[in-house]
Formats: structure tokens, C-alpha cells, sequence
């Protein structure tokens, strides 16, 4: 890695623009999810314990380049100023002076970045201005790293560059689970739609040992095998490709771990009523019977599984976790997996929207190595792909 981090820059007295996410949800005017802000306080507070002034840059919402009142950063104060124990600056069209008129030890929020047309267009005047505000910039939100941004990326060109806290521990979490793995290393790669994720799973074949594929996804490899599937929520336009990814796991030594029984209803219900199925090539099932998670013998095999690696990722649910009882083999094999990180056997690190909601369903979000709460900079990085934020920090 050859970004630098806080520690690698002189903050005393300097302007620190910091790059975060607090996007959170709001209802009724209040931020109902604290999570991302209450992960950016460690950069700041070390910030200002270096005797800086951290400015943060942020967006919210989809505004489009036009100020839109309901989609402005005023609305994350409380939940901010709660977090740190202090009060916050909020400025609405920054410029030097008002900044410089400030408290050393202030902390200032500026208004959304999106409300210009420039931030997501990485305008270079936009970047120049955004320069003019601090001497130091520090990115903490690994999050938007995907997004080449004038505040995440253009930004970071013309002032000295650093990573903050979060970025820093995303980035280091990353590095251990894909980049430089202790092995045997899997993984678990679930959700409704191989569409959405086949660069992702093109990605892992080639560098992993293990890779257990779930939820609606593992129909469609299924399919592939001949399987007959009834209602079963499956892509056959992607019947090839899963074959072709199949094939590319052969060639590179990565066994794939589908499903050898389901539970499947008739309606897709809490609480509906079920039966458990033998998956594989020869399965027919009814027309109307859909497989809703993965079954008990599959959910014994992964667990033994995963008590033969050192390293785990997981992405997606095994099944449609949102509602009982198809929660169950994603809840039981995240226990598994928790159990084994706590155990010292297993290094595990976790990320995508669903499946931090699942982690958290089954009470084991906190056990596991690492949560990131990056949602696409997350799948992006799984992929391959480069960010351009953190390739702007390497510059």
C-alpha cells in the first residue's frame, strides 16, 4: 500500500478537509441510523488532537446538481454534534476567510458537495476551490472511493493526500481478505441476480479456494446443471455465463459450493408453509414451488467448510433472509462464521447492504473482522476494479 495516513502528515494548525459519508437515512427531519457518522469521530477527533481543524466535505442524497432543500446537510447536525460531544460549524457557501475568522480547534461541515454541478462532473474548478479551502486532505469515505468525484478524487491531486481512519481500516481490511489472503481463502457470494455480480464471482474464481454461491443466484447455476426449478426466482439469460464461470473455476483449482437441498413454498410469506428439496441436475419441481433458502444438509456442508479456511468474504444472503423462516441458513452459517473469527481460526470480512442487515438479524455483525458499510465501493473493489479515490491517494 503507498497511501499515507494521518499519522504520515503535520496537522498542527492546518486546514483539514476530510472527504466522509454521513448519507444516512432520515425520517420526520431526524437521522434514524447513526452508524456512519458515529465511524468518522475517530479521524476526527485525531485531527483535532493534532491541533487541526477538520472541514468536512460530504453529500446527501441525489440532488443533481441543484440545491434542494430537503437534501441538505443541516439535517445530520444533531446526530453529529451528538457524536462528537461538541458543537459543529455549519457553512453553507464556504470561502477562506469566514474559515480562517474561525476557532483553531472548530469543526465545520459544509454544505452538500452535490448541490454543484461540479462535484460529480470533478470539475477542475471545483476541485481548485474545494483546494483553496484547507492545506491537507484526507479522505474517509471509502464508500464514494468509486466515484471520481471533485471531492474524492480532484481534490486529492492538488493538495497533500491522506486516508483517514475509516478508509484506512476499509482499506487494510481489504487488502488482508482479497490481496494478500492467509489461505485457504472463500467466500460467500449470495443474492437474487447473477447480473449484478458477474464480474464480481468472474473476479473470485481466479483467486480464491472456496466460493459458496446462495440465495436466488444459486438457482440460476442450478439451472445451468439441468435442474428444473418451478417458480424458483432464476436468470435464464445468464444459464451460459454461470456455466462459463463454472468452467473458470475448474481451470483455476476453485471449488464451488451450490446448494444440494432448498426449502421450497408455494408463496412467498412469513411464515409459509414449506418443503425440503434435493437440488441438483435431476430436480423437478412443481410449477408453483419456489426455493426460498438454502437447505439443512447445504447449510452442513458450508460450516464444515468454512472450518477448513483462514479467510472468509461474504457478500449477499443465502436465502430470503428478510422473512422466517428462510432466514434460517444464512443466520446459522453467519454464527458458524462469527464463532470461528472469535475463535482466533478465521480472519472474515463482510459488506454489501443486505448482508450487513443479515449479519445484524443474526446478532453476529460484531464478531466478525470486519463490516464494511460500503455498499458498491465494496463490490468494486471484489471486482478488481481500481477506485479512482483511492488511486488518487497512491498518486
Amino acid at each position: 500500500m503507498t497511501w499515507k495516513t494521518l499519522d504520515d502528515m503535520t496537522l498542527a494548525g492546518k486546514r483539514v478537509l476530510v472527504r466522509v459519508d454521513i448519507n444516512v437515512p432520515v425520517e420526520d427531519g431526524k437521522v434514524t441510523d447513526t452508524t456512519r457518522i458515529d465511524r468518522i469521530v475517530p479521524t476526527i477527533n485525531d485531527i483535532l488532537n493534532a491541533g487541526g481543524m477538520p472541514i468536512l466535505l460530504a453529500h446527501f442524497g441525489r440532488p443533481k446538481g441543484k440545491m434542494v432543500p430537503e437534501m441538505s446537510l443541516r439535517v445530520t447536525l444533531p446526530a453529529l454534534q451528538s457524536a462528537l460531544g461538541r458543537d459543529v460549524v455549519f457553512v453553507e457557501r464556504p470561502d477562506t476567510s469566514a474559515l480562517a475568522a474561525l476557532p483553531a480547534d472548530s469543526v465545520v461541515l459544509i454544505e452538500n458537495t452535490r448541490f454543484s454541478p461540479g462535484e460529480e462532473a470533478n470539475d477542475p474548478q471545483m476541485a481548485a476551490f474545494l483546494a483553496g479551502l484547507g492545506d491537507v486532505f484526507c479522505n474517509d469515505a471509502f464508500s464514494a472511493a468509486h466515484r471520481a468525484h471533485a471531492s474524492t478524487t480532484g481534490v486529492a491531486h492538488l493538495l497533500p493526500s491522506c486516508a483517514g481512519r475509516l478508509m484506512e481500516a476499509e482499506l487494510s481490511a481489504l487488502e488482508a481478505a482479497l490481496s494478500t489472503p492467509k489461505r485457504p481463502v472463500g467466500a460467500v457470494v449470495g443474492g437474487a441476480k447473477v447480473s449484478t455480480k458477474i464480474a464480481l464471482l468472474e473476479n473470485l474464481v481466479g483467486r480464491l479456494d472456496l466460493l459458496v454461491i446462495g440465495g436466488g443466484m444459486a438457482n440460476t447455476f442450478l439451472a445451468a446443471q439441468g435442474a428444473e426449478l418451478g417458480a424458483s426466482l432464476r436468470e435464464p439469460d445468464y444459464i451460459d455465463t454461470a456455466r462459463a464461470i463454472m468452467d473458470r473455476a475448474a481451470q483455476t483449482g476453485c471449488k464451488i459450493l451450490l446448494p444440494v437441498d432448498g426449502l421450497a413454498a408455494r408463496e412467498f410469506a412469513e411464515g409459509a408453509a414449506y418443503d425440503t428439496v434435493k437440488l441438483d441436475a435431476d430436480t423437478k419441481l412443481e410449477a408453483d414451488q419456489m426455493v426460498l433458502d438454502t437447505g439443512p444438509e447445504s447449510v452442513a456442508a458450508i460450516k464444515e467448510a468454512f472450518g477448513d479456511l483462514q479467510t472468509l468474504i461474504w457478500n449477499g444472503p443465502l436465502g430470503a433472509f428478510e422473512i422466517a423462516p428462510f432466514d434460517t441458513a444464512t443466520v446459522e452459517a453467519a454464527q458458524t462464521a462469527a464463532a470461528l473469527t472469535q475463535s482466533g481460526k478465521l480472519v472474515s470480512v463482510a459488506g454489501g447492504g443486505d448482508t450487513v442487515a443479515a449479519l445484524n438479524k443474526a446478532g453476529v455483525a460484531q464478531d466478525f473482522t470486519y463490516i464494511s458499510t460500503a455498499g458498491g465501493a465494496f463490490l468494486e473493489w471484489m471486482e478488481g476494479k481500481t477506485l479512482p479515490g483511492v488511486a488518487a491517494l497512491e498518486g
